[in-house]
């Protein structure tokens, strides 16, 4: 996806890619919660609107926007390694929030992948302060949005795929709301006099959507936020959270060879490094789980 976004060569403003997508996926995953609710015999009410609003705040609101600002400003190979740290800071989270015991397997995991994610960061020679601030401001916001998500789902019986769905879209409505808000003439006026906030100004919803891009929003919208998310549950239906949650650790290993190979992006010593270390983290974690599971 980091791939994808980055060779659109700044086609899209950051927030309208993130309603589009969010829009799209949905949209697609519409007819699974549906079905699921059915399923379960349960219906939606009012009171649920204001866990959606939160949990759509945190996700595409926050963490979305930084993360497509990220993409923006950084590396395409960088933002995804740094974002696949997300399940480390949702651990902590989980533990501050949740009061839920960090076992031994999931702290050595979070320390790992921390050392990791400092090798690759490398702050004696931070060349990209800007990009990396908001790669793990992104990926933070994400972790805290999936223990909001998980209390609020824990707390009403949905499954992920429904949660997800109704996140996306209601997420969808509030970026709506916000890009409508940037097109009032005193505030679009007042944001282009100021460089970092220019791009923040009068947000098109439909610029450039056109059969030239037709292939990558239905790749970003069906393909990976839609179909991705929609795959993510059914792996975890089918088998277990820790065998969904390899993609965790698959995507910062085949990230940066696509980024290579397509964007032509060099990678560093020290990013293989720390890619390896990340994976070695998640995979800590991952068999700590298993064995859980198993006892």
């Amino acid at each position: 996806m980091e791939i994808t976004l980055k060779s659109s060569g700044g086609a899209f403003n950051p927030i309208q890619i993130n309603w589009i997508r969010f829009t799209i996926g949905g949209i697609v995953l519409l007819p699974f919660a549906i079905h699921s609710l059915r399923m379960s015999d349960m219906m939606l009410h009012w009171s649920d609107l204001k866990l959606f609003a939160l949990t759509g705040l945190m996700c595409l609101v926050i963490s979305m926007t930084l993360f497509q600002l990220a993409i923006t400003y950084d590396k395409a190979s960088t933002v995804a390694v740094v974002f696949c740290s997300n399940p480390v800071f949702a651990l902590i989270f989980s533990n501050l929030i949740l009061h839920e015991r960090l076992g031994r397997a999931n702290l050595i995991s979070v320390v790992v992948s921390l050392i990791g994610l400092l090798i690759i960061v490398n702050p004696a020679h931070l060349t990209n302060p800007l990009g990396l601030t908001l790669s793990i401001a992104s990926a933070l916001s994400f972790g805290l949005y999936s223990i909001i998500s998980r209390y609020g789902s824990i707390r009403r019986g949905f499954d992920g795929i429904t949660m997800t769905c109704f996140t996306f879209l209601v997420g969808s409505v509030e970026l709506m709301a916000i890009m409508g808000f940037t097109k009032i003439p005193v505030i679009a006026s007042t944001m282009k006099q100021v460089s970092w906030l220019e791009q923040f100004s009068a947000i098109p919803f439909f610029n450039n959507v056109t059969p030239a891009y037709f292939w990558l929003l239905f790749f970003v919208g069906v393909g990976v936020t839609g179909g991705g998310f929609a795959f993510y549950f059914m792996a975890m239906e089918l088998s277990d959270v820790s065998t969904a949650s390899l993609v965790f650790f698959i995507k910062p290993a085949l990230a940066p060879i696509f980024a290579a190979l397509l964007l032509s992006e060099s990678i560093l010593p020290t990013t293989i490094i720390g890619i390896l270390v990340i994976i070695a983290g998640s995979l800590v974690a991952f068999l700590g789980n298993k064995k859980r599971q198993k006892v």
